[in-house]
């Protein structure tokens, strides 16, 4: 999810090195009436871009889905804007959350830094806030000791596995467990192909990054899906 980052990343610092030869190095090139057009174009592109990476901080940012763990909600080359803003933020996922407009809910669809890993960005759907109960009995999910109605979620494995027997975790059988204060259990849609709260534990909302809000284009080997593109996220 963070290539187009880094892209944008890399053209920026690109744009800033050559505004700054031109203005401290060779300021005779940018005064030449002849480069008056190039010059014009690199000025604006370093604005624009500027602009751009002023916005992604702190209103919408963008992700590409790298993954199946989502699916069929999200699928692997889904491009995605997320709305930051929403959570409020966190400074360097240390502090407390400010400028909140709201709290994550249940079934958000939710950005966040990997606990065990915070140069990787993952995405799940929200299942518990701090407080609840939450327990999954032969993939059924329960919510404070309801059964849960999740029309978004697919088991692609038919056999049903005891507590402990996936990848160190509880697969189809888990819990219950209840969430910590400041917390949220996270779960992908795709129940069966999820490296989610069942195995890394519970999500501390300082490493949230934002809310899934649209998603703006789709490519599958470079062939464009026009079918999936500007379809919220839900």
């Amino acid at each position: 999810m963070e290539n187009l980052n880094q892209y944008l990343y890399i053209a920026a610092a690109l744009l800033t090195v050559v505004e700054i030869i031109l203005k401290w190095v060779f300021p005779e090139v940018r005064k030449d009436p002849a480069n008056a057009g190039i010059i014009e174009t690199l000025d604006s592109l370093w604005v624009a871009m500027v602009v751009a990476l002023s916005l992604k901080a702190v209103l919408v940012q963008p992700f590409t889905i790298p993954s199946g763990s989502m699916e069929d909600t999200l699928e692997i080359g889904d491009y995605i804007l997320v709305k930051k803003y929403e959570y409020g933020y966190s400074l360097l996922n240390a502090t407390d959350r400010f400028l909140e407009f709201k709290k994550p809910q249940r079934h958000d669809i939710v950005v966040f830094v990997f606990p065990l890993d915070h140069t990787k960005d993952y995405i799940k759907r929200l299942i518990g806030l701090p407080g609840d109960v939450i327990e999954e009995k032969n993939k059924v999910l329960y919510v404070n000791g309801a059964k849960q109605d999740e029309p978004y979620a697919i088991h692609s494995a038919p056999e049903i596995l005891p507590r402990g027997d996936y990848l160190g975790g509880n697969r189809d059988n888990f819990g219950p467990v209840t969430v910590e204060a400041g917390h949220y259990f996270m779960m992908g849609d795709n129940r069966d192909n999820s490296y989610d709260s069942r195995y890394w534990g519970q999500l501390d909302e300082k490493l949230i990054k934002g809310k899934a809000w649209v998603i703006y284009w789709h490519s599958n080997n470079f062939h464009p899906d026009f079918s999936r593109m500007f379809h919220l996220v839900q």
